[in-house]
């Protein structure tokens, strides 16, 4: 089982409603921790789930922030859909011996999702631009990709979306995060929940490194003019160069690989640039705003702004065991169900 660092347990996700609020703690009188080279300290594990949907509800237009009466209106109605939901989930069946009621497994219950924020954010969304915040028009032609954890879908290799797949030919029919080579909400940028939002920084003076808990992988950021990779050598996660703006870490990233989606399940990657900034706002908090430019992907770019809220644990290593297993089990079940079906048609062709 994979490595939880920080469970905020609750049951929202499972009603579809994004209830809870989120915001960055701050304080007036807040002085910037610094590091021995005089950079601003952003070191530790800090965790971004954020219950602030990532796109504006139309309901709101143009608005960018709750109103007070909203807010408390929100907060009566989560705390009323989570007892719902938990009220729900004490009625479910658990006999290992009850038939199965869904075609797929699904994913983990209930217990292991994050979909409440420490503190509050009373922005409508973080997405802040376009100003309608949603996520801009995409270009013609732009791919959707549609695997998810239910029954495998149609469609051709290179296999973009994250979860599921298209067949059980070979590992390449398979989504990313079920091959193990990304994290489904690691980004970058960050971006969702789930479970696993952790990150950890670390610094010296020469460079900044970005460990993101799923996957484990290591974004590792120089801060020192180099030249920029060829163009023809692509990444994961792309080549990343940061420096510092006054107190802000602007890290811009390009190189990435046309084998990962542009953002959430759309286009691809190859023609992507990133501009993260990473802000100390508090003893708790960093603001994380980002802007994604891909003109093969979207019509216009889009900027989103969320809090990073340190946590009180460290970084375990992730075990993908849907590669030391599950790929395993996954392809070796296929071939079995094969040989079953050719020998009922063997059988049957005999008689």
């Amino acid at each position: 089982m994979n490595n939880k660092l920080l469970v905020i347990p609750s049951l929202l996700a499972a009603l579809g409603a994004p209830l809870g609020i989120t915001h960055a703690q701050s304080a007036q009188d807040f002085e910037t921790p610094r590091t021995q080279w005089g950079h601003p300290d952003l070191q530790g594990v800090w965790n971004w789930v954020s219950s602030t949907p990532m796109q504006r509800p139309q309901q709101y237009g143009n608005r960018e922030f709750l109103t007070e009466e909203e807010i408390q209106d929100m907060r009566a109605r989560q705390a009323a859909a989570r007892a719902a939901a938990d009220a729900a989930e004490a009625e479910l069946n658990v006999d290992p011996d009850a038939p199965p009621v869904a075609d797929s497994t699904g994913g983990y219950n209930n217990f292991w999702y994050e979909t409440a924020s420490i503190g509050e954010n009373h922005r409508t969304s973080l997405l802040i631009y376009p100003e309608n915040g949603r996520l801009p028009e995409r270009v013609e032609g732009a791919a959707v990709h549609t695997t998810s954890l239910g029954p495998d879908v149609e469609g051709d290799r290179p296999v973009l979306g994250v979860f599921g797949g298209i067949g059980k030919d070979g590992p390449e029919d398979r989504g990313l995060s079920e091959r193990c080579l990304i994290g489904y909400n690691a980004g970058p940028p960050f971006s969702g929940g789930g479970y696993n939002a952790n990150v950890q920084i670390v610094q010296n003076r020469d460079h900044v490194v970005v460990i993101t808990e799923m996957v484990h992988d290591a974004r590792i950021i120089p801060l020192t003019e180099l030249p920029p990779l060829d163009d023809e050598i692509r990444l994961w996660t792309g080549d990343s160069r940061g420096h510092w703006d006054g107190d802000t870490l602007v890290v811009e990233t390009r190189n990435f690989t046309q084998l990962v989606p542009s953002f959430s399940r759309y286009g691809d990657s190859r023609d992507k640039t990133l501009i993260e900034k990473f802000t100390r706002t508090g003893p708790y908090t960093i603001e994380y705003e980002w802007t994604l430019d891909d003109p093969s992907t979207w019509t216009d770019k889009f900027t989103a702004v969320q809090p990073l809220t340190k946590v009180g644990g460290q970084l375990y290593e992730y075990g993908c065991h849907e590669g030391n297993y599950g790929m395993e089990n996954i392809l070796r079940g296929e071939r079995v169900q094969e040989r079953l079906a050719a020998e009922a048609g063997g059988e049957a062709a005999t008689r």
